[in-house]
């Protein structure tokens, strides 16, 4: 919240400042990707809860955080037609402020990520169903294709004969790394539905714990320093707490101004530090002088 403490800026963070400041640093391109939040209806009345992964040590992006399924757009997700269902490509450019072909790639790599990492599947026989269970071998083998790009997404929905169900989706944030880290990505966040009949998978290949929480208790633990999260994740997780079904979280998504979010680094005087903001996001604010910060690189 905005009266949260103020978090010291990770050491690695200061030293690429410091390089970026002398100009012996230039920023690493961005990489555009998406993230999809699955929600479930919770178990008592009157909330919701969000599959989270908490990523593997040896992911060289914000090893050890919780984060939603998601990842890199794929060259071939803008090259894929698939057939759809839900808002066209021009429509979802509007949405999510980029031409339409490039709207459609971040669909569809939305789509993509969520069946390869977690196995849940936003397509159906038409564009009014969607696939009952995809947990069987055959799925699970078109998921490690999908994964080691032996096949692309549009390639396996033609082969199953399936829809793409964009309509399922609903845009909830933008977010861009800073241009301090290492690696930066320009990430859409959509919600969605756990679609009747499937299960998220419980062992992800890129991470070493999956678990369903209510975003009252994701945002608990990250406060209290159990959980680490990057910002977009800990903030979508807020955002979703007043919710109190997910038909409520799809509709809320459709209110939502979908503007990027960036942090910003301001010098600081005397000592030669750094204070990082998110706009709109005060509860992220860090500081930190040089040789003071923390090791690590998720806040």
């Amino acid at each position: 919240m905005a009266d949260d403490p103020v978090r010291p800026v990770p050491s690695a963070w200061v030293r690429r400042l410091d390089a970026l400041a002398r100009g012996e640093l230039t920023p690493p391109p961005v990489r555009r990707a998406a993230t999809v939040v699955l929600l479930r209806d919770a178990a008592a009345p009157g909330g919701v809860e969000a599959y989270l992964l908490r990523r593997a040590a040896s992911m060289a992006f914000a090893a050890g955080a919780y984060a939603f399924p998601g990842g890199s757009v794929d060259p071939r997700d803008a090259e894929a037609a698939p057939r759809w269902a839900g808002p066209s490509p021009e429509e979802w450019g509007e949405r999510l402020g980029v031409p339409a072909e490039d709207a459609r790639a971040v669909v569809c790599a939305a789509v993509r990520e969520t069946f390869e990492e977690c196995g849940v599947l936003l397509a159906g026989p038409d564009a009014a169903s969607v696939v009952a269970d995809v947990s069987g071998p055959d799925w699970a083998a078109a998921r490690a294709a999908l994964e080691a790009r032996e096949l692309s997404f549009g390639e396996f929905l033609a082969r199953e004969g399936l829809v793409l169900r964009s309509d399922l989706l609903g845009a909830w944030s933008r977010w861009i790394t800073p241009e301090w880290q290492d690696r930066r990505f320009d990430t859409w966040f959509f919600v969605a539905a756990l679609p009747e009949g499937q299960r998220a998978a419980e062992t992800v290949g890129e991470a070493d714990r999956v678990e369903w929480l209510p975003p009252q208790a994701a945002v608990a633990a990250y406060e209290s320093g159990e959980f680490s999260m990057l910002p977009p994740t800990a903030a979508t997780l807020r955002e979703l707490t007043p919710c109190g079904s997910v038909a409520e979280a799809v509709t809320l998504a459709g209110k939502r101004a979908v503007r990027p979010v960036q942090g910003v680094a301001e010098a600081l005087p005397g000592a030669g530090g750094y204070r990082l903001t998110w706009p709109g996001y005060p509860e992220f604010t860090m500081e930190g002088s040089r040789g003071a910060g923390r090791d690590g690189g998720s806040a």
